[in-house]
Parts: structure tokens; sequence; C-alpha cells
């Protein structure tokens, strides 16, 4: 029901446009985030978006490169990613539930979850 696109390969200092499609389903009231996987290191919160007010989180190695945003009538969340550096380097995942703010980074706060896209960023 969630599908992750957009990643690839690009150099340290470059930009990448992360997609989230859902489909089967409207995610309008639902919190959309995005995770990462590095081989051999747990998933690491990214990003956030809250359904109703919009509230943007944000993991604070990510806080002023990567931009979080969702457009409701296409059922899509996307993640700007600026300034990419090599430690970016994962599988990207999105997400959707319903997480209490102080849950907001819990990958056991999302019950939907979409197939990733790999990002590799090299120095």
């Amino acid at each position: 029901q969630l599908q992750a696109s957009g990643g690839g390969l690009v150099q340290a200092g470059g930009s990448l446009n992360l997609s989230c499609t859902a489909s089967g389903r409207t995610f309008s009231g639902f919190a959309v985030s995005w995770f990462r996987q590095a081989p051999g290191k747990e998933r690491e919160f990214v990003a956030a978006v809250k359904p109703v007010n919009g509230d943007k989180h944000y993991a604070d190695s990510v806080k002023g490169r990567f931009t979080i945003s969702r457009d409701n009538a296409k059922n899509m969340v996307y993640l700007r990613m600026n300034s990419l550096k090599p430690d970016d380097t994962a599988v990207y995942f999105c997400g959707a539930g319903r997480p209490i703010t102080s849950s907001i980074s819990r990958p056991s706060a999302y019950y939907y979850w979409g197939q990733g896209t790999l990002v590799t960023v090299s120095s």
C-alpha cells in the first residue's frame, strides 16, 4: 500500500527527491514518516509529517538538509534531500500510522510500510 521511489546514486553534496505513493486507501488521516536503514544497522527515524496540522519532525542528523512534505490530494509524501553525505547512504522506507508525538520516531508506531528505495551517496 506504500511504495517509496526516487533513490539512486549521487555524489556528496548533491540532492535527491524521494516519493512515497499510497494506494488502496487514503492516508490523509495518518502521520507519514521516512525511516532509513543502512547495512548492519537498525532502522533509523528521518522525518515525519502529521496529518491534520502538518507538523513536521526531523532527526537531528538531517535538520536543515531534508524537507518532508505531503500532498493529500495525490496521496503522496515527499522527502527532499539536499547536501547529501556518505552517512546518508541507506535504504529509505516510508511508513504510515497514528503515533503520539512522543512516539513519532519509533518504527513500532507505524503499521503500514512500503518497500524501500536505495540511496547511495559517494564521497
